[in-house]
């Protein structure tokens, strides 16, 4: 199958466009081509969309919703559908991908809400005869960038609070799995949506994401990926003067106390750090555990971890997928041979899998280190696969400080069962996100979603949050009085 960019209410050939191939990471089946656009196509997609937004912004709130509600409908109809099709191409076991095509129906449904709130501010004006009011008022052309692990519910997150509050939206996704794209793209023109509203513009960052970035018309940038590129983007969009909102990585920990449920921490650790084989922004890469439970957990994880089961996703056995390529493997790999150089015990795994029937995807076997220090490579940096750490402290105070050692701030997590440590805890973890007993990954939609520190700008994807990046605050004066009245000036009235 040959993938078609989806502009202005049209899925376009682009015959003259080179083409790359869309993998299966269980075992290495082509599944489609993706074109590799260029500037121009950017520049037709964000032509469609500039012309869409005049006319969707007038287009009531409440009426802009109903195409949501419609999406979520269509996205339920066919969530084992779109399932199946997650997994096949970004490797997730099925009920991981379920699970995130669910997200997405929720998010439909959710800023579908929006659309009969949108809520401004009405307050006492300074003045007599004086009506003073905020509104929010759509932005223009978003572009939205979007990363490979979350296919689906990513692309929502942003899209949908971007169209219910009025702005149209040219959305570059992940080559390495465009066909929850297309599938989306194929639901919009089902529903009726106006063309021009939502542009798909396969290609490169270099190329697609820069086009958007450096492009006049487009007004917000909204990112999802790595440090690196977003502190491209957010260069870039600053030279240009674009709003920005980056969503970008973590390097999150389970605190695990002496008073801990062990059995329960276990569950949420196996769940955080090798639920989508580690290649989670929210994934627990680290686990911060007092002395005196240290052994313990330990026997309790190595024993767990044996127990997983390895494969292709679309066997419902399997709990723990391929990683998305061989690139990624071999950047894992190697963080595992950094570990091992910097001193740390390697508990189990640590290898790739080549044997069949893995030779033909790419499998790395979930891997536990202990002895690990918090000033580690390994404790520092993002891996982005299935490896976790084991840092050994003698106090909450001293897990608190390893947990804000590192440069990222967006997912936490305390097993206690002390009250008095948990509000400490949620009060003194610099994250985004605090858990407590339960692991680093599980957010709602309806909850603002984004960290601090290196990974965002201050900016939020999902909940009413999300409507901040996509709107901007209009503050309205309407004055009844008759006469010119002047704030500040004439203050006897």
């Amino acid at each position: 199958m040959n993938l078609k960019n989806y502009i202005g209410g049209r899925f376009v050939d682009g015959e003259e466009l080179q083409k790359v191939g869309v993998y299966n990471p269980a075992n290495g089946e082509e599944l489609a081509k993706v074109p590799l656009s260029t500037k121009e196509e950017v520049n037709q997609a964000v032509e469609f969309a500039k012309k869409a937004q005049k006319e969707w912004a007038k287009v009531p709130a409440v009426k802009r919703a109903e195409f949501l509600y419609e999406i979520g409908f269509r996205l339920k109809e066919k969530k084992e559908h779109l399932a199946q099709i997650l997994t096949k191409e970004m490797g997730k076991v099925i009920e991981e991908a379920r699970g995130e095509v669910q997200e997405g129906i929720d998010m439909a449904f959710y800023m579908a809400g929006e659309g009969r709130r949108l809520f401004g501010e009405t307050t006492p004006s300074e003045l007599s005869n004086k009506f003073a009011m905020s509104v929010r008022s759509p932005v223009g052309v978003v572009g939205i960038i979007t990363p490979w692990n979350f296919p689906i519910a990513i692309a929502t997150w942003k899209s949908f609070p971007a169209i219910v509050a009025g702005n149209t939206v040219v959305w570059k996704p992940s080559t390495e799995t465009p066909l929850m794209a297309h599938e989306l793209g194929k639901i919009f023109d089902e529903v009726g949506l106006p063309e021009g509203v939502v542009n798909i513009v396969y290609g490169t960052g270099p190329q697609v994401g820069t086009a958007l970035i450096e492009h006049p018309d487009v007004k917000v940038i909204s990112f999802t990926g790595s440090n690196a590129t977003g502190s491209r983007v957010a260069e870039l969009g600053g030279r240009h003067l674009k709003k920005i909102s980056l969503e970008m990585g973590g390097k999150n920990a389970v605190i695990v106390m002496d008073d801990a449920d062990l059995d329960l921490a276990v569950e949420g650790i196996l769940w955080s750090a090798f639920g989508t084989t580690g290649q989670r922004c929210t994934a627990c890469s680290r686990v911060i555990v007092h002395k005196d439970v240290k052994q313990e957990l330990e026997e309790k994880l190595v024993s767990a971890i044996k127990e997983l089961t390895i494969g292709n996703g679309l066997d419902p056995s399997v709990k723990v997928g391929p990683v998305i390529n061989q690139q990624a493997l071999e950047k894992i790999h190697q963080y595992v041979k950094i570990g091992l150089k910097e001193g740390a015990k390697l508990l189990t795994g640590g290898n790739t899998i080549t044997t069949p029937p893995y030779d033909k995807g790419f499998y790395f076997e979930p891997t536990l280190f202990t002895n690990v220090q918090p000033d580690m490579i390994i404790a520092q940096e993002e891996i982005f696969g299935p490896v976790l750490g084991v840092i050994e402290v003698n106090s909450l105070e001293e897990a608190i400080e390893v947990n804000n050692s590192v440069k990222y701030g967006l997912s936490s997590s305390i097993f206690t069962q002390d009250v008095n440590k948990v509000f400490e805890a949620q009060r003194d973890l610099d994250t985004g996100i605090v858990y407590v007993n339960a692991g680093t990954t599980g957010a709602e939609i309806h909850l603002p979603f984004g960290g601090t520190k290196g990974t965002g700008n201050g900016h939020r994807d999902s909940g009413q949050a999300a409507l901040d990046v996509f709107t901007e605050w209009k503050s309205v004066y309407v004055d009844y009085s008759g006469k010119l009245q002047r704030a500040q000036i004439d203050t006897e009235n």
